[in-house]
């Protein structure tokens, strides 16, 4: 057997110098004197203030970081569990206090304020500064706040917990290979791409009595979470949902519908290859259960060696440092990669701000796939490592960046990929998988979204029925896929959990955004060449601390709130699409 060459398994030692609960009582020192300093806020200390803020998240996401790591692989890691206690106590200590400065700042008058934002030591916080003063203006006092704090804990987070506490234990019988099994609700859902169509058809609709049997309770809990956070904003004098979504994303309104706007005119070209894939699986029309079905039944396989180098070859032509610090992670021990039992079956990336590393985790399969998530987890790495140098502060990018450099690491491999491709066969396969990725951020997502801003526009009324949100979820899905899918599911509604996540709403459109966003990133850095790396890692470093309109019009020249730039992303998409209808013609011989 030939010897591996890069290793496959992490190194996670040496993270903390002096061991890691010596860095939770270092979090617990810091946090001391953070609260101290707080009583003597004035104007001239507003930077030592940040630069705490800064540091304490940086101890913070490092420890947060580890213990995601030791889970990863032993969830029954009682040590970690009980460090996760301890860690989440001075997270807790640090968001209270950090309301106290947000509350202090508020509070300035406008001609200190002015003059405060005038310090050339405050430059780089500017954005953020504004940020958290518009925000405290916008809230409810301080006693308020905690109230809502309080309650949140044990009735809108608790209404989160008990959605994702009813899903684990919801199992669900399913007929593989003659063979009757229960499966869990993510293994009912992994099915929807097995080689078998009875297979895939019978989780379908199995997974759908599974929902219907408890459809009262999902509406339920939907409609309390939707409550309380109407309610809350209410109290704060808010109107619009989307507007907080939008806010926390930070990128506008009409960025946003110039985005959907674009998306709705390129929706015939998806339709098209949902129409021709159909006919590839033997029907008219695509059914949903039959979306994520290989094109192939034997897709090529690869060594996780082989897929290392791939990844260097074509990362380097792409640039330089890109490449090096692939190769240094790999080198490193920063990839956990290897195909073994009693792992955490998701695959993630955990920043490591304080050390300057990352650490990439992931159960590699032999597959292409596994390559796509090995490149998507390295293309959050290197966000990481853009940010390096960056404070504490500025290192928070939202949501709808959070996916700008994985999906343009997996763009650079596609590419690759089918520059490689054997045949027409495994052209076919590889365009298949890549636009699958549009059809879910084009039509699935925008599907998510209009269900839910149709929904909370009724919520507004009263308790929405359960089946009236079968309605709206079947009439959204009518509308995003525009007409071009049958026999799917009326209760995504409740086996999709974004729709449960009390941390904000709309968790939908961001990865929609941020697909779009690398897409059009990446048409700029096929037009400019190997020069292009430089301004992409500097888009990279300030993202968080801009609005994604300022950063891409500061590093691309471009305004985002105009179709012309997402038209650049969508072009691509749109040829994959025609080459993919082109091959498979050509496969039925017309």
């Amino acid at each position: 057997m030939k010897q591996a060459i890069y290793p496959n398994v992490w190194n996670i030692d040496g993270l903390f110098r002096n061991g890691f609960l010596v860095h939770v009582d270092q979090i617990k020192e810091l946090m001391n004197d953070f609260e101290s300093s707080i009583h003597f806020f004035t104007k001239s200390n507003v930077h030592e203030l940040l630069d705490d803020i800064g540091n304490i998240r940086i101890h913070l996401s490092q420890a947060n970081s580890y213990l995601t790591c030791l889970l990863a692989e032993n969830s029954k890691n009682q040590d970690a569990a009980a460090w996760r206690g301890k860690v989440t106590q001075q997270e807790t200590r640090y968001e209270n206090a950090l309301s106290k400065v947000k509350r202090m700042l508020a509070h300035m008058e406008q001609s200190e304020w002015d003059s405060m934002l005038e310090s050339e030591d405050l430059a780089e916080y500017r954005y953020i500064l504004h940020l958290w003063r518009d925000d405290a203006n916008h809230s409810a006092s301080d006693e308020h706040q905690q109230l809502i704090a309080d309650l949140s804990a044990d009735g809108f987070h608790a209404w989160g917990h008990f959605y994702q506490t009813l899903m684990t234990r919801i199992t669900i019988e399913v007929q593989i290979d003659g063979v009757h099994q229960n499966v869990s609700v993510g293994q009912a859902l992994n099915l929807r791409s097995h080689p078998d169509e009875d297979v895939r058809r019978g989780a379908h609709y199995a997974l759908e009595n599974a929902m219907k049997e408890k459809e009262e309770l999902f509406a339920s809990i939907m409609n309390h979470i939707a409550g309380f956070r109407l309610n809350v904003y209410k109290q704060y004098g808010k109107d619009s949902v989307l507007a907080e979504a939008t806010k926390e994303n930070r990128m506008s309104e009409e960025t946003l519908h110039t985005m959907w706007s674009v998306i709705s005119k390129y929706k015939h070209h998806f339709s098209s290859y949902l129409n021709v894939k159909a006919e590839i699986l033997g029907g008219s029309k695509m059914k949903a259960y039959n979306f994520w079905a290989p094109v192939l039944k034997n897709s090529p396989s690869i060594t996780y060696d082989e897929a290392v180098e791939l990844v260097l070859k074509h990362f380097s032509e792409f640039g330089k440092e890109l490449e090096e610090f692939a190769r240094q992670a790999f080198h490193a021990s920063w990839v956990e990669a290897e195909n073994r039992p009693n792992k955490s079956a998701a695959a993630f990336c955990a920043g490591f701000p304080l050390s300057k590393e990352s650490r990439v985790f992931m159960t590699f399969g032999g597959t292409f796939m596994s390559v796509l998530t090995l490149v998507h987890e390295l293309g959050h790495a290197f966000h990481n490592y853009a940010m390096k140098n960056v404070n504490g502060m500025n290192r928070y990018y939202p949501l709808s960046i959070a996916e700008t450099a994985s999906t343009f690491a997996e763009m650079i491999i596609f590419d690759a990929a089918l520059k490689k491709a054997a045949s027409k066969e495994e052209q076919l396969f590889i365009l298949d998988e890549k636009i699958k990725r549009s059809v879910m951020n084009f039509m699935n997502i925008y599907s998510r979204f209009l269900f839910e801003q149709r929904f909370y526009e009724e919520r507004k009324e009263g308790i929405v029925s359960s089946k009236r949100l079968v309605e709206l979820m079947d009439q959204a899905t009518i509308d995003a896929y525009g007409g071009s899918l049958e026999e799917f599911s009326h209760y995504s509604w409740a086996w999709t959990p974004h729709y449960y996540i009390t941390k904000s709403p709309f968790y939908n459109f961001p990865y929609t955004f941020g697909y779009l966003f690398a897409l059009g990133i990446y048409a700029k850095a096929k037009e400019t060449g190997k020069e292009f790396e430089k301004d992409y890692i500097r888009l990279l470093s300030d993202s968080g601390r801009m609005s994604a309109e300022d950063l891409v019009m500061k590093h691309l020249g471009e305004d985002i709130n105009v179709e012309e730039f997402w038209i650049k992303g969508m072009e691509l998409c749109a040829r994959d699409v025609e080459e993919f209808v082109k091959l498979v013609n050509q496969r039925l011989g017309r």
